[in-house]
């Protein structure tokens, strides 16, 4: 049962949040309100009237619009077109043609109205993420949405693009629209919600206001005391694991992404990177991998050089890696956990050789992850896909974490992922760590960072501008993430 007797109630012009662990149901609520699933009891009543939703078109009729986790746009699309789309306009009748000129217009008067500019002419596989979304906003607004649903909005943004979308979501409620605010992220739900309810397991735990303190909020969610700091001992750095020396990769456009990186990670110790995405680390990452051309510099595991070699060798070589997007990366939504929890693993003993997969070795190492590592799911034979986000993430770092590593690269090991996960998912780190592997961290989230690393490595437009230590003060790190080193620590001029 993913929704058991839920009730709330969302009032004009107010920002209500959602909180709730993985799997607990939030998802599952807003899309019976979406029209996208149909309640087996219950009612929902808009503006005093009781309202059933066949589909969406009924939902937006009745002035309820969603900005899916997962945005529902098509690519090759443009950014006008993605907006008409199911609301064409057409001129000479039914049978007509679509009035390109008048669903061009509507975009930009909408984004100017609203104050979210988006380009109509843009291709939607051209823009980043930030500017996705605000193209799924402005989608639902045009539509004349008076109640707007946001399920995990900032899972996939940076810092400020978060805080970007903080700036929108005032500016609508100012202007009386109602928005339902599904997140993880308690800063933010304490930032911006009005009101907060809390979800677990299926059930409405308790309501909240935003002066209750992250703390109390994180136990309503996981239903135990959670500790919101990373516990970790010194650590006690060995022999160099990862070296990195000069290293240059261009982006997808032939732009210098990477501009002559040097850097090491040695044994027992996490080196983070920080710094805004879209300067370089991508990329870096994607290079070690053998997931993109080396212009120039080198990579070396323990003095084997890795450049020119597949990812899969890499991999064999024994370095595990979580991708920063597991929807494209990290999972086959059409394979099930079991299979998904195999997949750089599948033609090896014990769970199979060249000519055939060992079906018994593959569910009973299903059984045992799910329970380590605590991946909600109807069971091991469940498809990846029907999963959340953040469940799909444990499915990545329970299989990479599965087999002996010498370095363990993770790259927004914890985005879209709840509180009482990311506790456990840095402990993972920290255990990895203390076996003795090189721990190499990328995440744009600067308290994840600071709470993992033993040292910080600050990348800006392609190059390291200085690596410090994590008792640096947090000011000092943002200067160096914009770019400005002045007096900061060593190594940073």
């Amino acid at each position: 049962m993913a929704n058991d007797h839920i009730d709330i109630t969302v009032e004009p012009g107010e920002v209500h949040a959602l909180l709730g662990e993985n799997g607990a149901g939030k998802s599952t609520l807003m899309n019976q309100l979406y029209g996208l699933l149909q309640p087996d009891e219950g009612q929902i009543v808009v503006n005093d009237e009781p309202r059933v939703f066949k589909s969406p078109r009924d939902a937006i009729a009745a002035g309820i619009g969603m900005v899916h986790q997962h945005f529902m746009l098509v690519p090759v699309f443009t950014v006008a077109e993605n907006i008409a789309l199911g609301a064409e306009e057409v001129r000479g009748g039914p049978l007509g043609w679509l009035d390109r000129r008048r669903s061009r217009r509507d975009v930009i008067e909408t984004s100017e109205r609203y104050g979210l500019p988006v380009d109509p002419d843009a291709l939607i596989e051209d823009l980043p993420v930030g500017a996705q979304q605000r193209v799924e906003i402005v989608k639902a607004l045009t539509r004349e949405v008076d109640l707007l649903i946001l399920d995990e909005p900032t899972a996939v943004l940076t810092p400020q693009e978060t805080e970007e979308l903080l700036t929108v979501m005032r500016s609508l409620t100012a202007m009386g629209k109602s928005i339902v605010f599904i997140t993880h992220k308690l800063k933010e739900v304490k930032a911006i919600a009005d009101r907060i309810t809390v979800i677990r397991r299926g059930q409405v735990v308790g309501t909240a206001s935003p002066d209750t303190s992250e703390e109390e909020l994180a136990a309503l969610m996981v239903g135990r005391a959670v500790s919101l700091e990373v516990e970790k001992a010194p650590a006690e750095p060995g022999d160099s694991i990862l070296k990195i020396s000069g290293l240059v990769v261009d982006d997808d456009r032939g732009v210098r992404a990477v501009d002559g990186v040097d850097l090491e990670v040695r044994a027992g110790e996490v080196l983070g990177i920080a710094g805004v995405q879209g300067n370089g680390q991508t990329e870096l990452v994607e290079a070690v991998m053998g997931l993109r051309e080396v212009r120039a510099g080198a990579v070396h595991l323990e003095g084997e050089d890795l450049v020119g070699r597949s990812t899969k060798r890499i991999l064999r070589s024994g370095v595990g890696y979580v991708p920063e997007d597991r929807s494209h990366d990290g999972v086959v939504k059409e394979f099930s956990v079991a299979e998904n929890l195999i997949l750089d693993m599948y033609d090896r003993a014990p769970f199979g050789n060249a000519f055939r997969i060992d079906g018994d070795s593959v569910a009973s190492n299903a059984k045992h992850r799910v329970e380590q590592f605590d991946i909600r799911c109807q069971s091991p034979a469940s498809l990846v896909g029907a999963l959340s986000g953040g469940n799909q993430q444990k499915v990545v770092v329970a299989r990479e974490m599965s087999r002996p590593l010498r370095l363990f690269i993770a790259s927004q090991p914890t985005r879209g992922v709840d509180v009482g996960s990311i506790e456990f998912i840095h402990s993972r780190i920290i255990h990895e760590r203390d076996q003795g592997t090189a721990v190499l961290v990328v995440s744009s989230e600067l308290d994840e960072v600071v709470g993992l690393a033993d040292r910080i490595a600050v990348m800006y437009r392609g190059r390291v501008l200085a690596i410090v230590s994590p008792d640096t003060p947090r000011e000092e790190i943002g200067l160096l993430m914009a770019g400005i080193t002045g007096d900061t620590p060593e190594g940073a001029k």
